[in-house]
């Protein structure tokens, strides 16, 4: 990955980027995050964890699924969370309510896991969005650091709603034009960096 000097750094290497976005900048040159954005469940000393938000698959199936299929939020289909274990379903919903619920591990900005284990009509009146997600994004101790200071991500303040966006092609630019000033400027940029 490669140090862009126009790139601003928010956080100090010891500082948890938990419930937080990374937005991938457009010179990321890791094919698997080109463009991407990614909700952080976890950052510690140990590593971190998140899910990609903006890459929708075709998959409207997955076996054992079915129960929980009709309660996803449009698009309705399963989520590519990144290529750690892409055996693994984690599955992201927004809760209606505060209190924990056997069920809903709660997350930041009253998100919550839910245990797909569970019958769907046991959870799912207390839910008001729901993702399913294909694998996650991780980073072992110290690696989520190493790259922030290398200048390959943007941390950006989480919004209700942004993992459950309507439109997860376009939540990359939409993060970036919500930033304001320079960063901004980046949501513009070519997808072919060689157009410029």
């Amino acid at each position: 990955m490669r140090h862009n000097s126009w790139v601003e750094y928010p956080l100090t290497p010891s500082t948890s980027t938990q419930g937080s976005l990374l937005v991938a900048v457009p010179l990321l040159d890791e094919p698997t995050f080109h463009r991407s954005v990614v909700y952080i469940l976890q950052h510690t000393n140990e590593g971190a964890l998140g899910l990609v938000i903006n890459r929708p698959t075709t998959q409207e199936h997955v076996r054992g699924l079915d129960p929980w299929m009709h309660h996803l939020s449009f698009p309705q289909v399963v989520f590519d969370g990144g290529p750690v274990m892409s055996n693994t379903l984690i599955a992201v919903a927004a809760r209606a309510f505060t209190a924990h619920d056997e069920g809903c591990a709660p997350l930041d900005h009253g998100l919550c896991t839910v245990d797909l284990t569970l019958v769907p009509d046991e959870l799912a009146e207390g839910l008001t969005d729901l993702r399913v997600f294909r694998g996650y994004s991780g980073w072992g101790a110290g690696q989520l650091e190493d790259e922030l200071e290398e200048g390959s991500w943007l941390v950006m303040p989480y919004r209700n709603g942004d993992v459950f966006s309507k439109d997860p092609q376009g939540v990359w630019r939409h993060v970036l034009r919500r930033a304001g000033g320079p960063k901004a400027l980046l949501a513009n940029a070519p997808d072919a960096l060689s157009w410029n």
